[in-house]
Formats: C-alpha cells, structure tokens, sequence
C-alpha cells in the first residue's frame, strides 16, 4: 500500500520523525497563540436571533409622565421605521409582563413615572436575513443618539432574548464598602471607564441619585379658622391630582362594580417649571367653599416644604452595594473586561491601592482614609468562567481516567502517554475549524461552551483511534513482524476504518454546525474528528516507533 510505503519511509528517516513531531507542536502551539491574538474568541454562548426583544427606558427618579412619554413615543416612532418591526407594546411606569430575561433583570420590580419599558415583536425570523441581535446593534446608537437627550440623564438598553442561562447584565460590577460617598464617586469612575470601553454599550448603574421634590403639609391653624373641613383639603387636592373615585359603574358582564375615577385634565395637573412657585400657582387654582360661603384658594391652606428625597440603599449577603451593569455588542464579555480592568488600574491607582483578589476582583484601600471596598466582577462574565472552569475539570478527569484505564490495560505509562497525548492534540482542529468558521460567516464564531462539550466527547473516540492502531501493531509483532513494518502496517490496514468512523462523525455533525446554539459542538466535532485522524495516523506512529514501551 502507497501509505504504508509512505510511513515506513518517514519512521525510516530520523529527520522526517523529528519534522512530524516539530509540526505537530507546532501546531499546537499556534492553535493556542489564537486566544491571546483574539483570532478566535471565547465566549459561553453566541447571540440568539429571536422574534422579539424589549427596550429599557430608565429616566433620573423624579421625573413626570410626560418626560417618560416624550421619550417613549421617540424610542417607537424610530423603531416603527423599521421593516422587520411587526408591532410594539408600551408599558408606561411599570415594567412588561415576565419573561425569561425580566425574571433575573428585574423588569417586574420597575414601578413609578420614571419607568417604562417597550416590548419589540419582530417577523419570523426564518423569514428574514437580518438576526435579532444584529438589527440591535444596528438601531441601538440611534435611538440613544435620538432619545436620551430629551430628557438629561435618560438611559435607553436594548434587552435581547439570551441564549443561555439570563443574567443581570453581561458585565457587571459589584461594588461593597462601608462610606457611600466613596461608593457613589467610585461608582462614577466605574461607569465612565466601561463607557470608553471598546465593545461595551448600555453601560448604567442600579443606584438612584437623591432629588428634589415637594411636601404638602397642611396648616392646621388656617383651615379651622376659614372653617373648612380638613377632610375637604384632603379630598380636593387628591381629586386634582391623583384621582378620587367619585361613583362606581354597574355592568352586566362583570361580577364587580367598575370604579370611576375623577380628576383634572393633563394641563392642569403637570408644571411646566419644576419650582415651588408653579406649584403654589396651580394650588391657587383651587378654592374651596368655608362655613361662611366664601372661596378660598388651597395655596392658602398648605404649606410647600421643599425636601431631598433619599435614593434607595441595596445591599447584599448585608452588605452595602453599588451595582453597574453593562451589555456587549457583538463581542465576548471576556476581553472588554479585560481592557476595562486594567483601565481601572491606570485610572484608580492615584487614589486607591489596588490588589488582585479572586479571579478577576480587585480590593481597593483609599490612600487618604483607609476605607476598604472590594470590586466584584459578576454577571454573565461570572456564569461563563464558572462554566468553563466545569467544563475543563470535566475535560480533566476524562484525561485522567483515560490515562488510567491505558495504564491497566496495557502496563504502559509510555503508551498511555501516547494514547492521551493523540487523543488532546484533537484541540487543534476544535480551534482552527471555529478560525476557519469565522472567516465564512457574517459575525464572530466564538469558541462555547458547546465548543468544549464537543472537544470531550471527542476523547473517547480519538483514544479508539490510536487504540486500533497499538492493538494491532503489537498482534503483529507477536507473530514475527518487525517493529517498524508493524506499526506502518497497522496504520494503513486500520486507516480505512479510522475513515469511516471520521466521515460518520462529520456527516452526523454538519447538520449542527448550522445550529446558532450549538453550532460549536457541530464545529468541534468536525474538525476535531479531522485533526484526531491526522493525528492517529501520522504522529502517533512515529511516537510508538520512539517508544520502547512497544
């Protein structure tokens, strides 16, 4: 056979051995140089095309209904622009119905005029080329670029469906201590660091900031003396403002009676000027009748307080927190946490001593008090190390046992060796194929979670491989063959079902290579199956013609 001819000649030549060799680490050596030079990047799970998504509209608390309206009738009437946008569902000082992502992002907490959130259903998406999440990369500037400035302060986010397990952001930063003013200022740095981060978008923070607002409190003493009923202070200034229900409605096909509610028009319950001289002048605009039967105007009757209305306190496992949060755009949350970590340092370094804690966090000391605060990295960046770090102590113990069972079975720690080693280097087709991969579609291929599902399933079937290949190498031996022509003849007579089984796995695997999910399980499997042939047939010959063991 051309094959076996062809091995013998390399296992013949010490120098062709030591070139096979030097390839093959070679290979692997750049295979794994991609990470770091971002040719291939990681991430837990691609983006998920979806028929819908859900914009955040999230403006300084304190503001009215009218500002919320004026930039949700901006958000949507941009929105209405686009072709794939079938319809939209605005849902104002609340948040939408629950979904799989409202339920961890906290949609359903949203209360008050400041809120609101607007629910996007697009047309199907097999029946339109542009995915979900690039038609979100595509709008997100404008509408920002158009609608937050309405109102100062505003932060419009753009929620997709998530493809995995949903979190509160996929960046975010946990900031713990003790002194709130160090949190707020340190909060602010955080926020403007991630905001020059290449990648990130929809950067905001959780914290509330304390603002103005006014007290009404009535004058006890002035409104017995007019005699009017304090009740009717009460009543009125609810009926103007609030509404009150004055009757209710009897209606055939309700079991209930339907409450009906009264109150001023919009242009005479809002203020134009946030001060408290509008607002006595709207109050002036309401007279009540005293026991005399004269007319006086409430602004009489109430006094305005001005206050500072404190912002809500979080706190986790009892401890005092400031949370920001951030979504990437197109990319993988690991390298712009990155950038923006070391950003941080540079950035707080003049003011903090900084020292690595666990993983990725950072325990701060302010140089002038001696405060500690501790920076925490969470959110989806969390899940995917977390899943990875699974994954690889899954990848670890299948080396191991493998390892071990070859032991046992062959005597051999030379042979396990080698069987372990052909079987691993099967990573560098996982890897090329996703480089390849990224070359020929239209956003990045990412290396998943999936990717590593399939890079271990790989294992059993690579150690098959090499495991044709000994057995027969060694029942060749035994009957008289020499080493050398043993091994050559092996690896050509199994090189045939070596291919079945290759082609089986890749054709079985190209339906999921497609898949946007699973596409790295379909990806790994293909290209890993390709590599463990080249592996099995050419390296691990030449290391069994190394080895005494055989």
């Amino acid at each position: 056979m051309k094959f076996e001819r062809w091995l013998l000649r390399i296992l013949a030549s010490p120098f062709k051995k030591r070139t096979v060799i030097g390839v093959t680490l070679l290979a692997f050596v750049g295979s794994l140089w991609m990470f770091p030079s971002q040719l291939v990047k990681a991430k837990m799970l691609p983006g998920k095309s979806a028929d819908t998504f859900s914009v955040y509209v999230d403006l300084p608390k304190g503001s009215s209904h009218v500002q919320t309206s004026a930039v949700t009738q901006c958000v949507t009437s941009l929105l209405s622009l686009e072709p794939h946008v079938r319809s939209m569902s605005v849902y104002a000082g609340m948040g939408a119905p629950l979904d799989y992502a409202g339920l961890v992002k906290g949609s359903g907490l949203k209360r008050g005029e400041h809120v609101a959130e607007i629910v996007v259903n697009l047309t199907d998406k097999t029946t339109r080329e542009e995915a979900s999440f690039a038609l979100v990369h595509r709008v997100r500037p404008v509408v920002q670029h158009d609608c937050e400035p309405l109102v100062e302060g505003t932060r419009i986010k753009m929620v997709e469906e998530p493809a995995g397990p949903p979190t509160l952001a996929a960046i975010v930063v946990e900031l713990y201590g003790e002194n709130d003013a160090l949190l707020r200022e340190l909060n602010a740095h955080v926020q403007e660091v991630l905001r020059g981060t290449p990648g990130l978008v929809d950067v905001d923070t959780l914290e509330e900031a304390a603002h103005d607002t006014f007290t009404l409190e009535i004058d006890a003493a002035r409104v017995l003396s007019t005699g009017v009923d304090l009740k009717q202070v009460h009543d009125i200034v609810y009926l103007a403002y609030e509404g009150t229900q004055v009757a209710a409605q009897n209606r055939g096909d309700s079991y209930t009676q339907v409450p009906l509610f009264l109150r001023l028009d919009a242009p005479h319950t809002s203020l134009h000027v946030k001060s408290a001289n509008a607002l006595h002048a709207r109050l002036a605009s309401l007279h009540l009748h005293t026991n005399t039967g004269a007319l006086v105007p409430v602004s009489e009757l109430v006094r305005i307080v001005p206050s500072r209305l404190a912002p809500t306190l979080f706190s986790k496992n009892l401890r005092r927190m400031h949370t920001v949060v951030a979504e990437t755009d197109l990319v993988s949350q690991v390298y712009p946490l990155l950038e923006a970590r070391s950003r941080l340092k540079e950035v707080l370094g003049a003011s903090y001593t900084i020292t690595n804690g666990s993983l990725f966090d950072l325990k701060l000391v302010h140089k002038a008090t001696g405060e500690p605060i501790e920076l925490v990295w969470d959110g989806e960046m969390k899940v995917t190390m977390d899943t990875f770090a699974d994954l690889g102590g899954a990848f670890i113990a299948a080396l191991v046992v493998i390892f071990l069972l070859m032991v046992v079975y062959y005597k051999s720690f030379a042979l396990g060796g080698i069987i372990l080693l052909g079987s691993f280097l099967s990573i560098i087709g996982v890897i090329v194929g996703h480089w390849i991969m990224d070359i020929f579609t239209h956003t990045t291929f990412f290396l998943t979670a999936t990717s590593l599902i399939g890079f271990i399933a790989l294992m059993g079937i690579n150690s098959r491989n090499s495991l044709l290949i000994i057995d027969f190498a060694k029942s060749m031996m035994d009957a008289g063959m020499p080493k050398r022509n043993a091994i050559a003849h092996s690896a050509a007579t199994r090189a045939k079902p070596i291919f079945l089984t290759a082609i089986t796995v890749v054709l079985a695997s190209a339906m999921l290579a497609l898949d946007p999910i699973f596409g790295g399980l379909g990806v790994a499997l293909i290209f890993g199956t390709m590599a463990s042939v080249i592996v099995s047939l050419v390296f691990v010959p030449v290391l069994l013609d190394q080895s005494p063991a055989i």
